[in-house]
């Protein structure tokens, strides 16, 4: 932005820390999950992309927080963190873990809430599944894919390599299956939605936080598996993921 008569400049907007992939476009789902809310929201921001040797350094030095602790007291330092100048600038808050940023952003913006009236614990429960149980058949397949499409330095800074991709044949088929039947679970639990909503929106008719937790699992398959993962997934339950992928295009602006 270019500043006016010298005196002013344009207006503090928040900074989202974010890692690139192979392309411009963003690929990582639990980052994707805070993308759609600013997007949903119409916050203003910007994009800081991270490579993965330079994620410490980078949250040291903006005095981030931690995004967990491990077991032994050492803290571990991962994307999404935000920065949020905009109430006040020269304190500005700084935030990590997905869901404390979509607590806050839910907080200080509640205009066009992504946790409807009553919903918040039903949701927060459900993204805890899509963290914890749906994506777990998914890793075997999509670790690999992601780290051979990460820049070459991110793909260094792991010092034990992921294994190599599955090739076409049983193994990478059944490995498909176990994720096929994650999403038809899920399928048989959004149906009950049927009558009191659409089947495709956790939350009834209208797009909320869990969906946009779904449909960045969606977007990370679409990004790093494309013609096997997506080709596939996009036709499942009678091309209801598809349609949910729709229903939050809307929201999928890169800033």
């Amino acid at each position: 932005m270019s500043r006016s008569h010298g005196h002013s400049s344009a207006p503090p907007i928040i900074t989202l820390y974010d890692i690139p992939g192979h392309t411009p476009q963003p690929w990582a789902p639990n980052i994707w999950r805070i993308r759609f809310i600013l997007n949903y929201k119409r916050l203003r921001y910007r994009t800081v992309w991270v490579e993965f040797p330079d994620i410490e350094h980078t949250l040291h030095s903006i005095r981030a927080p931690p995004s967990s602790v491990r077991s032994d007291g050492r803290p571990v330092y991962t994307l999404p963190v935000i920065v949020d100048p905009t109430r006040n600038p020269r304190a500005p808050e700084i935030l990590s873990n997905p869901n404390n940023i979509a607590e806050y952003l839910e907080a200080v913006y509640p205009a066009r809430p992504v946790f409807p009236e009553g919903s918040r614990a039903l949701q927060s429960l459900f993204v805890h599944y899509i963290q914890e149980v749906f994506v777990k058949p998914l890793l075997p397949i999509m670790i690999p894919l992601s780290h051979q499409r990460l820049p070459a330095r991110s793909q260094s800074h792991f010092s034990h390599p992921t294994a190599q991709p599955l090739p076409p044949g049983p193994d990478r088929e059944r490995a498909w299956q176990l994720v096929k039947e994650q999403f038809d679970f899920l399928a048989t639990v959004l149906d009950k939605n049927i009558g009191d909503g659409d089947g495709v929106c956790a939350m009834g008719y209208h797009v909320s936080y869990a969906d946009f937790a779904l449909c960045s699992v969606l977007l990370w398959i679409k990004s790093m598996a494309a013609h096997d993962g997506w080709a596939r997934v996009r036709e499942w339950n009678g091309g209801r993921w598809e349609r949910l992928h729709e229903r939050c295009k809307d929201y999928m602006d890169v800033l």
